[in-house]
C-alpha cells in the first residue's frame, strides 16, 4: 500500500497502456476514484468486467469533471479531438497528460484547446507489447522503463513534480526532454524499427516464390522477431507515422544511406567492413542489456517463459 496521490484519476482510453495504468493505480491505491472512459461500448463493458475503474462512461467530458489527473491514452491522431471535448469540463488545477509516442504533434493538437486553469504536462512511457485492448494490460509494464515528460515552457513545476512522482511510483525512471528532441530520438529507437518490421513482413508476404506455410515454418531463423513488432496496433502506428513524419523521414533517409553502404560491402565482398559493422552493433546490444532494458537470456528469454 502506498500513499494516495490523487483523489480522482480519469483515464481516457483503456487499451494496453491505459489498462496497465489502471491496474497499477488500483494495486498501489494511488487514487480514491478511477474513472474510465472510451468511445467503444464493448471496450467499456470489458473494462468493467475486469474491474479497472470505479466509474465508467462513454463521455470523456463526463469522465474528467472531478478529476485531479487526466491521462489521455488514445492514438495520437485523436488527441486534439479529445482535448476539445474535455476542455470546458476540466477541474481548475487539474493535471492533463498523455502517453503518446509523438510529442510535438500532440502538443500542437491539445494545447490550443486546454484552458489556462489546468496544467498540461505531456508524457510518454516507453513501454509496451504487441498486444492491445484492456485485457492486454498488466502490473509491472512500466517497471524499470523510461517515461519522458515534455512540459511546455512555463509549466507549473509542482504539477510536473507530481506527475514525475506518479510515474516513479509505477516503477518508471523519469526524464524531461524538449518535444522536438524527443520525436527525433523516438524516430530512431522506436518508430523506424517498427516501420522496418512492417515492411519486412509485408515483403515476405508479397513474395510469390515463398508460400505462407514456409514463412511460418522457418520463422525462428529471425523473421519471427520482426513479426512481434509488426503485430502492433495498426491504428496507433498509422498515427505515429503521420504525426512524426518529419523525424521519421529524416531517419529513413539516413537508414537508406547506411543500407546502400551495406549493400555495396556485400556486393564487393568487403568482409572487413561487414565484420566491423556487426561487431559495433553487437556492442550496442550488450549495452542495452547492461542498462537493464532487456534480458541476456538465450532467445530473448522465450525458453524461460515457455517453462
Amino acid at each position: 500500500m502506498m500513499a494516495q496521490q490523487f483523489e480522482t484519476i480519469a483515464l481516457i482510453g483503456i487499451g494496453l497502456i491505459g489498462s496497465s495504468i489502471a491496474r497499477e493505480i488500483r494495486e498501489k491505491q494511488l487514487a480514491g476514484t478511477i474513472v474510465v472512459s472510451t468511445r467503444s461500448e464493448a471496450t467499456l463493458k470489458r473494462a468493467g468486467e475486469l474491474g479497472l475503474g470505479d466509474r465508467y462512461t462513454l463521455s470523456a467530458a463526463e469522465a474528467v469533471k472531478d478529476a485531479d489527473l487526466v491521462i489521455v491514452s488514445v492514438p495520437v491522431g485523436a488527441s486534439g479531438a479529445v482535448a476539445a471535448d474535455i476542455a470546458a469540463h476540466l477541474k481548475p488545477g487539474a493535471i492533463v497528460t498523455d502517453v503518446g509516442s509523438t510529442k510535438g504533434s500532440v502538443i500542437a493538437q491539445m494545447a490550443p484547446h486546454l484552458p489556462k486553469s489546468v496544467h498540461f504536462v505531456p508524457g510518454h512511457p516507453i513501454a509496451g507489447t504487441e498486444h492491445s485492448g484492456p485485457d492486454a494490460g498488466f502490473v509491472g509494464l512500466f517497471r524499470g522503463r523510461w517515461c519522458i515528460l515534455t512540459p511546455p515552457p512555463g509549466t507549473d513545476e509542482e504539477a510536473v513534480a507530481r506527475l514525475r512522482l506518479f510515474w516513479e511510483t509505477l516503477g518508471s525512471m523519469v526524464d524531461e526532454m524538449d518535444p522536438e528532441h524527443h520525436d527525433k530520438v523516438l524516430a530512431i529507437v522506436s518508430h523506424l524499427p517498427h516501420i522496418i518490421a512492417y515492411n519486412i513482413v509485408g515483403t515476405a508476404d508479397d513474395l510469390e516464390t515463398v508460400t505462407e506455410s514456409e514463412v511460418i515454418k522457418y520463422s525462428a531463423s529471425g523473421f519471427r522477431d520482426f513479426t512481434r513488432l509488426a503485430a502492433s496496433d495498426p491504428t496507433m502506428w498509422r498515427d505515429v507515422c503521420l504525426h512524426n513524419k518529419d523525424a521519421i523521414l529524416e531517419m529513413l533517409a539516413r537508414f537508406s544511406e547506411d543500407l546502400a553502404s551495406l549493400q555495396r560491402a556485400i556486393r564487393w565482398g568487403d568482409g572487413d567492413k561487414l565484420f566491423d559493422l556487426f561487431t559495433r552493433t553487437r556492442a550496442i546490444r550488450r549495452s542495452i542489456i547492461q542498462a537493464g532494458q532487456d534480458t541476456a537470456m538465450p532467445d530473448f528469454g522465450r525458453h524461460a517463459m515457455d517453462q
